[in-house]
Order: C-alpha cells, then structure tokens, then sequence
C-alpha cells in the first residue's frame, strides 16, 4: 500500500528551507487541536477511575458510557437511539480508517467517494479498501457544498460515499433539506452514507443539524444505509480521551460490532468513564464555543471574513497557497496549512486553512500577521 504524506509533513517539507523571521514569536494555526485546557471535572474522572485499569475494557463499550452517547444524541438531536444503534469507539480516525475497509471487503470492484478538499484517512481507507476512489469537489462556485443532484453518475457507482459536514477545512454546512437529499439518495442508489460530524457541536448561532435527523424528517427510522459518526475531541477539548462514537443503520453495526472485536480498539476503562461525564455535560461546551466565537470577531473585524455557522476554521482565499504559506512563515513566522495539500486530482484550490484554537490574544496577533501579507 502506498499512502500519501500526511499534510503536517509536507508542511515540514515545503519550509524546510525556508529560515522564519526570528523577531516574532512562533505561532501555529495548523492542526485542528483546541489549545485550550481539558475542563477539570473531565480530569478528575479521569483520576478518580484510574484503578480500572487493571480490567479489561468491553469491545462494545461499557453501559455507562452508551447511555451517555444516547442521551446526547437524544439532547442535541432529538433522535432516540436504541442500543443496537450506536457503538462507542476510540475516537472516529479508527473509524473512518477501518469502517470503510470492512464496509468494502466483499466488494468484486469496490468504489468509494469523499468530499474534496478532505481529511486524508478518508483516502486512506480508499488504498486500504483497494477501492476506486471518487471526488466530490467543494468550490467557491458551489458554496463548498456537495449534494447528490451534481454527482449522480459518481453515486451510481458508489459502494461508500463519506461526506463531512460541517466541514473540514471549508466550514461550510448542510441544512437539515440539503441533508434529506443525501437521505434519499443513499436509498435510491443504494450505497452507504458516511457523515463525518465531528465538528457539529462548535457552531455560533443555529445548531447544525445532524444526518439522524434527517433520515427521521425521510421516514427512515431505521436508518437505512445511514451511519454518522462524532468525537469528544473538538467539543470537549479533550482530543486525548479518543472518544468517539459510531450510529445509525443496526444491520450494519451489529456485523461492524463482531468485526471490531478482533481490531482490538476499545477504549481503556478510566477513559470511558471521563468521557462518559464529558458527554452528559452542555456547559463546558458553550463556554469553548464562546472562546471560538471571539476569535472569530477578531477575524472579522481584521480581515472582514464572515463568521461561519460551523467549525473553527477560515478557509482564506489566496493568490497562491504555497507561496503564501512560505513568505508567511519566513517574513511573520507563522504556520497555517495550504489548501492544495487537503485536495487531490484535477481540483486546485487558492485557499490556505487558519485553525482559530488558540487564546484570542495569539489569534488576534496571528490574524494581524495574515492581513499584513495579504
């Protein structure tokens, strides 16, 4: 198997050579890691069930924390998940790495298709699946948007289909109707419908919805060729804990469930039990998401990009990504990833990814940095 470079690692490469401007503090605005600190009652948890670590942890999850999962689901969604219909896993990287290769596995001539820019592991469990991989491109011209109308022949011919909204790296999002389409459209040409949410809890004004209920408002209770998958790791602050959970059509996830018995990825007892308080709790929440949207007034107001509903990202046009990125870092020593290295095939972009995660005193010097260059 042959995977491409990770994109922190063609970062590394592209400036190695590049010698950054000494003068200024280093900033990084790469990596879609919250800077800020893991609230304490998420800590103590952890410290107060360390002792279960000499047990060995359940594949499927220990009850505690499903009944946590379900009760945000039915919280933030309005969705009631039966316990068939949810798998508590180790955080979602596993997921989208392994999922789609189980998924594929009896396949003669397995395709799969993603949204373009991407998170790279959906790629590669594309080369791990030995699958033909498809693009569903996000442009300026489509708002960053895919919907099904606009890749009909690409879906006929799709065993998987992974979208991501809201999205990575473009913050774009789908209204509950957008989402329905996709809904009808797995059905229609029957292929299995990954939505990659795990930015869906960082939002500014109108929570977006999730596919779950979408698949509800399309008379699929059962979830037919739907999954949907989240992580603690945005909401929470707590990308370490690894917790993450995967939902939706119960025919799959019991065969998926047996499956990840032999992987060997559940998730250790003290951290389910952390994770298990982090997810019944909404406060620490809409405080991370106030430190966010304060960036993101910054950002406005210094470079008059409009707030997005979703995620914690700008995705900033640019003349030249690489040659952006580059003088960026030798003349104001920063870091931010360009566009193209989140892309692939015929599509370009001229776009680079800002991740606001940091305290609003670095981002508001970062962002000062930026519009002095642009």
């Amino acid at each position: 198997m042959q995977f491409e470079t990770y994109p922190f690692e063609k970062l590394n490469e592209l400036l190695k050579d590049v010698k950054s401007n000494e003068s200024l503090e280093p900033l990084t605005l790469t990596i879609g890691e919250p800077q800020m600190e893991t609230p304490e009652f998420i800590q103590k948890e952890l410290c107060n069930s360390s002792s279960l670590l000499k047990k060995y942890p359940k594949s499927s999850g220990e009850d505690a924390l499903r009944e946590s999962l379900r009760g945000f689901v039915k919280r933030r969604f309005g969705v009631e998940l039966s316990n068939s219909q949810l798998i508590p896993t180790f955080g979602t990287r596993e997921v989208l790495f392994n999922l789609p290769q189980f998924l594929l596995f009896d396949k003669k001539n397995p395709t799969i298709a993603f949204t373009n820019p991407f998170y790279q592991i959906y790629e590669g469990a594309g080369i791990a699946s030995r699958a033909e991989i498809m693009h569903l491109n996000l442009t300026k011209e489509n708002s960053f948007k895919a919907l099904p109308d606009e890749y009909k022949e690409i879906l006929k011919k799709s065993d998987v289909v992974i979208i991501n909204f809201p999205n990575n790296p473009t913050a774009s999002t789908l209204s509950l109707n957008e989402l329905r389409s996709w809904v009808r459209a797995a059905r229609e040409y029957d292929f299995v419908l990954i939505n990659d949410e795990c930015y869906s809890e960082i939002y500014f004004e109108t929570p977006p919805p999730s596919l779950l209920q979408a698949c509800m408002e399309e008379g699929n209770d059962s979830f037919e060729n739907i999954l949907v998958l989240n992580s603690i790791s945005k909401r929470s602050s707590a990308p370490g804990l690894r917790s993450g959970f995967v939902a939706g059509d119960e025919r799959i996830l019991k065969e998926y469930l047996k499956y990840r018995t032999y992987v060997g990825c559940a998730s250790p007892l003290p951290l389910q039990m952390a994770s298990a308080k982090a997810w019944s709790d909404e406060e620490h929440v809409q405080k991370a998401r106030e430190v966010y949207r304060e960036n993101f007034e910054i950002a406005r107001e210094i470079l008059g990009c409009k707030i997005p509903q979703s995620t914690f990202y700008i995705w900033l046009e640019v003349e030249d990504d690489l040659e952006f990125t580059k003088r960026l870092y030798k003349e104001k020593n920063l870091k931010v990833i360009p566009g193209s290295f989140l892309s692939r095939g015929d599509f370009k972009t001229k776009h680079i990814r800002i991740a606001l995660v940091e305290s609003s005193e670095k981002t508001k010097e970062a962002i000062l940095r930026i519009k002095e260059l642009l």
